[in-house]
Parts: structure tokens; sequence; C-alpha cells
């Protein structure tokens, strides 16, 4: 990453605000997805396991921090997004995703740590990010 600004260790990012998530939302994604798991579809069944709505699917809301990352730095590559699912995001709540630095070096690139909440703000993803410099701008 020579020659690039590399933000600072503690810089945070805007919030980035999606959702709410309808049922159509939702089976869309099922249907580009592969994962039409009833338990994202079907109220009733939701509400059978205890969930007062389906949750959302957990990689739809991992996904969306790529566009988040890529609006932060566009100079930067998305090399590795990992997360881990602690509570479900229902059907009609909003989620906002945010990050902050936790490492950043010319050798290493730019680690980040990942958070995505719903409306009660408690944890639903909790994840890491390594952003670099494409290949070709290495040196």
């Amino acid at each position: 990453m020579s020659g690039a600004y590399l933000p600072a260790v503690g810089e945070r990012l805007p919030d980035w605000r999606i959702g709410p998530f309808d049922a159509a939302a939702l089976a869309a994604y099922a249907e580009a997805s592969g994962d039409a798991n009833p338990l994202h579809l079907d109220e009733d069944l939701a509400r059978a396991i205890g969930f007062p709505a389906p949750p959302v699917h957990g990689m739809k809301l991992l996904a969306a921090f790529e566009p988040l990352l890529s609006a932060w730095r566009r100079d930067l590559f998305l090399a590795r997004l990992s997360g881990k699912f602690v509570q479900p995001v229902l059907r009609g709540e909003a989620v906002t995703l945010t990050a902050r630095v936790l490492r950043s070096s010319p050798e290493e690139g730019v680690f980040l740590r990942l958070l995505a909440y719903g409306e009660t703000r408690a944890p639903a993803i909790v994840g890491e990010a390594l952003m670099t410099l494409p290949r070709k701008l290495r040196r």
C-alpha cells in the first residue's frame, strides 16, 4: 500500500442504514441466493419457533457491508469479509452498519471491526474486514 493514505487506527466510518426489509425483499433474496429456508419466508413457522416475525437472512446483512466499505474508500479492495451472527434482525426492522479501523499498515492493509445492529441497538453481526490496494497498484 505504499504511497497511499492510510486511515488512522480508531477511525470510525459513518453509519450506514439499510432496510427495513419486507417479505418481498426476503423472498427476492431467497430466490437470488438459493437460500429458501422457510424460517426466513414463513411467518407462521417463525412464530412457532419463537420469533415475532421471520428473521432476515444473515448473509444478506453481512453482504451489505461491501457498499459501506466501498463508499468509504474507493481506492481500497475488499480482500476479506467475515462475521458472526449474534442476534437475528427481524423482517420489518432497519439495520445500522458501522465499522472502525483496528489496524492500518502498508504491509498488512487496513483491518476493520464491523458491527450491525437492529432497532434495539443489540448487536446482530460482529465481523471483520481486510481492505488492501488492488494488486496492480501495489509496489
